[in-house]
Formats: C-alpha cells, sequence, structure tokens
C-alpha cells in the first residue's frame, strides 16, 4: 500500500508516443465489458491455448509437423528427413504427442506418427495465409506453395502410404519433396 501518492513517480512521457489508446473513462462501456467477460476462454484452455502456440513457435516442431503432414513416419526416417538425431526427434515427437497434436502407431516394433487430426492442419493453413499476406517493412513474404496442404487429388500419389525403403532414399534426396 502506498503511504504518499505524491511520492510515486511516473515515467515521462517518451516522445511520439501515443496516449489516445488509454481509456481516462473507466468501464464507459459496461453492457460490453460485462458481455464479452461471459464469453472468454476459462483459464485451462487458455492455458492449453499458450502451450500449442508454444510449441508451434519451434522451427524444429514445426518441420516436424510439415513433414507428418505430408506422410506417417517413424522418428528414423524423421531424423533423415530433417538431419536430426533420432533423440532429438523422439524428445520433440514427446512433446508435441503430449499436446496431442500428433498420435503414435505402433507397427511392431516400429512407431509410426501422424499428425492427431485436421484441426492441426488448420492451423498450419491459417499461420501460412497469414505469413504469406504481405511483405513486411521490406522482409519478403514467405512464399506459399499453392494447395501446400490440401490432400491429394486422385492425380498426385497417395501420400498417407508408407513408401518402400528404395521410394524412402530417393524421398531423401536434396532439393526432392517426398511425393
Amino acid at each position: 500500500m502506498i503511504e504518499n501518492p505524491s511520492a510515486v513517480q511516473t515515467a515521462p512521457q517518451q516522445p511520439g508516443s501515443d496516449d489516445s489508446a488509454v481509456c481516462d473513462a473507466p468501464h464507459s462501456h459496461p453492457d460490453t465489458v460485462a458481455h464479452v467477460r461471459k464469453v472468454l476462454i476459462d483459464d485451462s484452455d487458455v492455458t492449453s491455448l499458450a502451450e500449442t502456440f508454444r510449441a508451434l513457435g519451434d522451427t524444429t516442431r514445426v518441420r516436424l509437423l510439415d513433414a507428418l503432414s505430408k506422410a506417417e513416419l517413424c522418428v528414423c526416417d524423421l531424423a533423415a528427413l530433417l538431419g536430426l538425431s533420432e533423440s532429438a526427434v523422439s524428445h520433440q515427437l514427446r512433446l508435441l504427442r503430449g499436446l496431442r497434436l500428433v498420435r503414435p502407431r505402433r507397427q511392431g516394433r516400429l512407431v509410426f506418427y501422424a499428425l492427431d487430426d485436421a484441426h492441426i492442419m488448420d492451423l498450419f493453413r491459417q499461420g501460412l495465409a497469414h505469413v504469406g499476406e504481405s511483405v513486411v517493412a521490406g522482409r519478403s513474404a514467405l512464399r506459399m506453395r499453392p494447395n501446400h496442404f490440401a490432400a491429394p487429388s486422385p492425380a498426385e500419389p497417395d501420400r498417407s502410404r508408407r513408401p518402400a525403403s528404395d521410394d524412402l532414399d530417393a524421398s531423401l534426396t536434396p532439393g526432392r519433396r517426398w511425393e
């Protein structure tokens, strides 16, 4: 508790700062505030959403999710594809699995990973659309590949099947996409 309010110093206003966003009349729109307060997402959902976006804030995890959007892959395949150690891939997959972004499927001694559901694809589409909208402050924007996350058309090969080992070796050639 502050005993002497006049002893509190405020920071000097920065040159060029805009105070127009500060509202001097508290609760000037109480009906709107009350309505929005009722429909805000609850704390547990806020936490889960923040954790999901935090996971998507890592380039390695984004690359893993991008690869898994193309096909179901095992740790060895992902490590070779992304140039990472199997240990690093396993660590990232454990985090993604905990957030329900990927799901495992055991086949004998191998465990294959895939995206957990279509919502993850929607997050990617929205993120890429946002990034690809324009060039910002002289930086070039991401050039989004057309239909980067679209479902394969009948003319395209089925990416849901696991490739034969010779297909996998060819797909890992630098500069080639796994198709």
